[in-house]
């Protein structure tokens, strides 16, 4: 079987999203670097692969998929007897990893983008964040995340009782955030999402990838 190819850079975070699914799956890839500081990914060339110039782009065999979440579902599919069980097996279980996958996609990812972007980002190409956007973003994640608290104080994961793919999704983001952005206080401070994130972080595939990484 050909290694998947993932285009894009290990530290960007829905490049990671798909690897961990990857890993957790047992599926042999390697990634092709897309150099996202020179824009590399805007480049006529790599248009051709994604017309939105966004990373990741993958490409099985003669198969080509962007988006992250749609990846990610669709390895969770293809390999549905393999690893971990990402997907659920009622309907109703599908219908809440689906769920707590347009949370992430629309809740948390957008206030966790532009945490990174205004602590992170801009400073290291050398210009200066919007630090009271970043401050109301802090605020608003917040609020997502006493969701989350409430949610979890019910059910050991999103979606219930067995790690999805609603809850590998959280994995680079929420990574980002405490290990970049610095505002780790989010997670700590909640009991229920503080041990959530303790456990999904000491899964083998995200260990594993946070080793490639460094």
């Amino acid at each position: 079987m050909m290694a998947v190819k993932v285009y894009g850079e290990t530290r960007a975070a829905c490049p990671q999203r798909v690897m961990v699914c990857l890993l957790e799956k047992g599926v042999e890839f390697e990634v092709v670097h897309v150099d996202l500081h020179q824009g590399q990914q805007k480049t006529p060339q790599f248009l051709l692969l994604q017309p939105f110039g966004q990373v990741p782009v993958v490409e099985d065999g003669d198969f080509r998929l962007f988006e992250s979440r749609a990846i990610i579902r669709y390895y969770a599919t293809k390999y549905a007897d393999r690893g971990a069980d990402l997907l659920g097996k009622t309907l109703e279980e599908r219908a809440l990893v689906e769920q707590w996958l347009e949370v992430e996609a629309h809740n948390f990812n957008d206030l966790c983008f532009t945490l990174m972007l205004q602590l992170v980002i801009l400073p290291r190409m050398g210009k200066v964040g919007d630090l009271a956007l970043a401050q109301k973003c802090e605020k608003d994640l917040g609020k997502v995340l006493d969701v989350y608290e409430s949610r979890l104080s019910q059910t050991k994961y999103l979606a219930g009782d067995f790690f999805s793919l609603a809850d590998l999704s959280h994995l680079p983001g929420l990574g980002h955030l405490i290990e970049e952005a610095k505002v780790g206080h989010l997670i700590t401070q909640r009991k229920n999402v503080n041990a959530w994130w303790d456990n999904i972080s000491s899964r083998p595939a995200w260990k594993k990838l946070k080793d490639m990484v460094h």
